[in-house]
């Protein structure tokens, strides 16, 4: 089959995965994977069909070939997802780290390596993701509060104040992180 065939299935695929009908998606992601074994997009499809229908060893398979073809973070993210999913937190984790080192943006695997950093005891580990997460998009506020959060877990209150700082600057009206930072300073 040609480059043409793969596109179309992959839009379809893609178009009625987004409309909820799974049979057919399946059935043109499977129809995409059989024109083009060499792209992963149809099987990163695919995986998120058998999460949605309760598979996950079969979408973990799946992920796992789309990252075999190409190891990018959505791939790694969605692996580190059914990882955690069934109990294989430090494989898990470092497939988040995979995939925040492959795209540091990667909300998805940055929330599951902050999650599985404190489950872990590894929150030394995690905080240089959410720096680099926060050189790409400062304006995270979220972001930078968990940072805080963890900073202080690990006993760097002085950095934990000086992100605090720099979020309440930004939004002022946060009030999660004005309460935390008059924790910080009281305790100081």
């Amino acid at each position: 089959m040609s480059q043409l065939d793969y596109e179309i299935n992959k839009e379809l695929g893609e178009c009625y995965l987004f409309m909820g009908d799974l049979e057919k998606a399946e059935d043109y992601y499977s129809k995409a994977a059989g024109c083009m074994g060499t792209e992963p997009d149809p099987y990163m499809g695919l995986a998120t069909i058998a999460v949605q229908q309760g598979d996950l060893n079969k979408a973990y398979t799946l992920y796992s070939k789309a990252a075999s073809i190409k190891a990018d973070d959505k791939a790694l993210a969605g692996m580190a997802l059914v990882e955690m999913e069934t109990g294989r937190e430090p494989q898990a984790f470092d497939h988040f780290v995979e995939a925040l080192q492959s795209n540091p943006a990667n909300m998805v695997a940055l929330y599951g390596l902050i999650q599985l950093g404190h489950t872990q005891s590894r929150l030394e580990e995690v905080i240089v993701h959410m720096e680099n997460f926060l050189r790409l998009e400062p304006e995270k506020t979220e972001i930078r509060y968990s940072l805080a959060g963890c900073l202080i877990s690990v006993g760097q209150n002085e950095r934990a104040a000086d992100e605090l700082r720099a979020l309440l600057e930004k939004d002022p009206e946060n009030v999660s992180a004005r309460e935390l930072y008059d924790q910080l300073r009281s305790a100081a």
